[in-house]
Formats: C-alpha cells, sequence, structure tokens
C-alpha cells in the first residue's frame, strides 16, 4: 500500500515482510489483539463553520451541520488497507483518507499506528503530511492526508522508457537529478529525526505538476536513534519497547525481510536487522537513481522472489556499460560514478550517509567532478575552463583578443605572401 494513492497489480514481489514466526516449526508470539471500539465510542464527523448568506449587502451566520468528509472515490487498494478521495466540506478542499480494513491484525494494526506517529513527527516539505486522525462509523482506524496532484516517479520512469517525447522534453538529466535531490532532503531530514524509510521506490515518490517532490508510504519506517539535540534517552523507561512494532516482535527477528525485494539493501534481503541502518536506505537510494537514468531496473528478468533476493545480495548493476536507451543520450560518466559508489555490496564501502550524497551530487551539478576517468578529465577540465571565465572576465578578454590578433595577423601576413 502506497500514498501515491495508485495500486500495483503485481504485488508479488511488493512490499514484503516475511516472519520466521511464520514459517513451520516455528510459534507465533502469544498477543491481544485490540477489540473494535463500540458504536458510540465512535465519533461522527459533521461540519464545524456556520453557512454565510448575504441579504443585501448585510452578512448573516446560518448554522449548518452536515457529514464533513464526503466519499468521493477509491484511489488505492492494497494488502494493509485502502485509499479514497474525500472532500472537506469544512475546509472546501480535496484530501485522502487512508484507512485500515482489517482491525482484528494485532500486526496490521501497530503497523498502521506507527506509520501515523511517523509522519506526524516528520515535518517536511518533502515528505506527506498528515491532517487527522480518527475511526469511522465501521470502527476502522484512518488518517487524511494530503492528496497529491501529479504522476508517482515509476509512471514517469515508464513514459520514460516508451519514448513519450513530452517527458523526455521535461525530464531531461539535468531535471531527473533535481527530482532526485528533492528525494534526498526528505530523506535526510528523516535520518537527522532518526528513522529510516526501508521501503523507498519510485512508486512512492510522487512528482507534481511544478516539479514537486514527495516521499511517501513511511509504513515500514523504522526509528534506529534518537533525533539529533532531542532529550530523549536511548533507553526506555520500565524495560518498554521502544515502538509498538518491537513490542509486538514484528520486525525485530533475525531473518525477517521487510520492504521491496527489488529494492532491498543487501543486508535487508538477508534479514539482518541489526545491520539495517542509513546506509541501506543510501542503497536503495542509488537503486532508484539508477532506474531514473537508465530507465531500466539492474535486476530485470528475475521473476521469483529467491531470484531477486540473490540478486541484490550478489549482482552488481552495470553502471558502466553502454546499454543506453534508444530515446535518451547516454547516462553522464560522472552520474556513472556517482552510483557505482552508492551500489557497494558493503556498507563500509557505499555512501555513509545521505548528506554525504547531497554534497557530491551538488558538486557533479557544479562541476566539481572527481577526475576517474578520461571523460571525467575530459568534463573537469572544460567546467574549471568555464568556471575561470567568471573568475577573470577581464584577463581572459584581453587574452582572446589578443589571439585573434595574432591570427588575423598572421593571414593577413598569408595573404600578402602568395598575392602580393
Amino acid at each position: 500500500m502506497t500514498d501515491t494513492l495508485r495500486y500495483v497489480p503485481n504485488a508479488s514481489l511488493d512490499a514484503t515482510f516475511i516472519s520466521p514466526a511464520s514459517q513451520p516449526g516455528n510459534a507465533p508470539a502469544s498477543v491481544t489483539l485490540p477489540q473494535s471500539p463500540p458504536a458510540s465510542a465512535v465519533a461522527r464527523r459533521s461540519t464545524v463553520l456556520p453557512r454565510v448568506e448575504w441579504t443585501g449587502d448585510k452578512p448573516n451566520v446560518v448554522p449548518f451541520e452536515r457529514e464533513r468528509f464526503e466519499e468521493m472515490r477509491p484511489l488505492g487498494q492494497g494488502g494493509m488497507g485502502e485509499v479514497v478521495l474525500l472532500k472537506d466540506h469544512d475546509i472546501e478542499r480535496m484530501v485522502a483518507l487512508k484507512r485500515l480494513t482489517d482491525t482484528n491484525d494485532l500486526d496490521r494494526v501497530l503497523r498502521f499506528v506507527e506509520e501515523i506517529r511517523t509522519i506526524g513527527q516528520l515535518d517536511h516539505p518533502n515528505i506527506v503530511p498528515v491532517h487527522d486522525v480518527g475511526i469511522d462509523q465501521n470502527g476502522r482506524y484512518f488518517f487524511v492526508m494530503k492528496h497529491l496532484q501529479g504522476d508517482t516517479l515509476e509512471t514517469i520512469i515508464h513514459k520514460l522508457r516508451q519514448g513519450d517525447r513530452a517527458t523526455h522534453a521535461r525530464f531531461t538529466f539535468p531535471m531527473r537529478v533535481q527530482l532526485f535531490q528533492g528525494v534526498l532532503n526528505a530523506l535526510a531530514y528523516a535520518h537527522r529525526k532518526g528513522f529510516i524509510h526501508r521501503d523507498l521506490k519510485p512508486a512512492n515518490i510522487m512528482v507534481g505538476p511544478y516539479g514537486e517532490v514527495t516521499v511517501m508510504d513511511w509504513g515500514l519506517a523504522r526509528r534506529v536513534r534518537t533525533p539529533e539535540g532531542s532529550a530523549q534517552t536511548a533507553q526506555s523507561t520500565g524495560g518498554a519497547p521502544s515502538s509498538l512494532r518491537d513490542a509486538a516482535s514484528l520486525q525485530t527477528q533475525l531473518g525477517a525481510v521487510v520492504g521491496t525485494p527489488f529494492y532491498m539493501s543487501p543486508e535487508q534481503a538477508r534479514g539482518q536487522h541489526d545491520a539495517v541502518d542509513e546506509r541501506s536506505d543510501t542503497y536503495s537510494l542509488a537503486v532508484v537513481f539508477h532506474e531514473l537514468l537508465f530507465l531500466r531496473h539492474y535486476l530485470d528478468g528475475r521473476e521469483s522472489l529467491a531470484e531477486v533476493l540473490e540478486g541484490v545480495q550478489k549482482e552488481a548493476p552495470p553502471v558502466f556499460a553502454d546499454g543506453s536507451n534508444p530515446h535518451q543520450p547516454p547516462v553522464p560518466s560522472e552520474l556513472r560514478w556517482f552510483l557505482h559508489k552508492g551500489f557497494a555490496k558493503e556498507p563500509e564501502q557505499r555512501y555513509q550517509s545521505v548528506d554525504e550524497m547531497m554534497m557530491v551530487l551538488q558538486g557533479v551539478m557544479e562541476g566539481r567532478i572527481h577526475v576517474q576517468c578520461q571523460r571525467t578529465l575530459m568534463k573537469r577540465g572544460l567546467h574549471e575552463a568555464l568556471r575561470s571565465v567568471d573568475k577573470h572576465p577581464v584577463l581572459l578578454t584581453a587574452a582572446c583578443t589578443t589571439a585573434a590578433a595574432v591570427v588575423l595577423a598572421s593571414l593577413g601576413h598569408l595573404l600578402l605572401v602568395f598575392f602580393g
């Protein structure tokens, strides 16, 4: 289920949680499921703002009460819940409502509650905001969020792959880098708050009509440390677990596989819970960026879950291969080198933080290219020459004028020799 408000039909390799407790021979944990609240406890949402009527030039405030949210149409359906489009009659805007369809499953309830509280703590322009939470008349938990306009990155990549001219004209390589920088901004903020996403993929990234980027679906997010500058202590009081998911032992069991297999880091694919940290997100970010640039996934052709998980752990993406898409020019070499480090199988060898990725990518866009091959050497030289034009315009103008005068004088001399 994604906040992209779209449903991906092929869910066999979509967001996955494989718990050892579900394997034969492993007894499930003993849990107490929450009971659905009685009908009397379910809040019925009504409008609170009055209607204004005008008699001539005098306004009259008329009390007016009706259902606040009017359900318009479904937007998405997934394994854990559904998303519907609502009209908010108080604020007069369209919003999206995500609700849990099964309240008798503790795993789902706790993940849903944790998702709400995670997003609620991530107040950032590139992260979808939560407006409200509640329980509907059928006892289903829900939260209301911003209704995002635009396309998912998955849709954009599909259009680029098909050679859509308008999409290619809009999403050139510099524009794709700019979009990716928006994703990096969101993740850098989340990591500073102590959260990792664990399910980064093109379907969970929305691009608005004006280029605005929003990272969504934080249902598998996990706190790995206390926020920077927070007074919270890392230890819980009274032996209490640090999160609801930990309380249910949902995602802390050794061998659990959490995330979307195609976009996992190697340590995620191995189910090494303790090894999954911010660097796992940086690996997933590299996978997303690779697909956005090359318009294909590096594991294309793998069909079974076992094949995908094996490929994630062992197969290195061919970032230096020539296989460019026929609808676009070759991917710039400096971006290939950027991906090369991001795809390191060992966490210690890849980018250690999203901030590092942002710094390196910003340097690339500003022409501060690391010399790693013949092409990057040439590009580095050209960028240095262009920067020198801005630094020493008078000197370069004089030099160019002198050079032009010498060339003209030489030509004049040759003409005199041959025709004089």
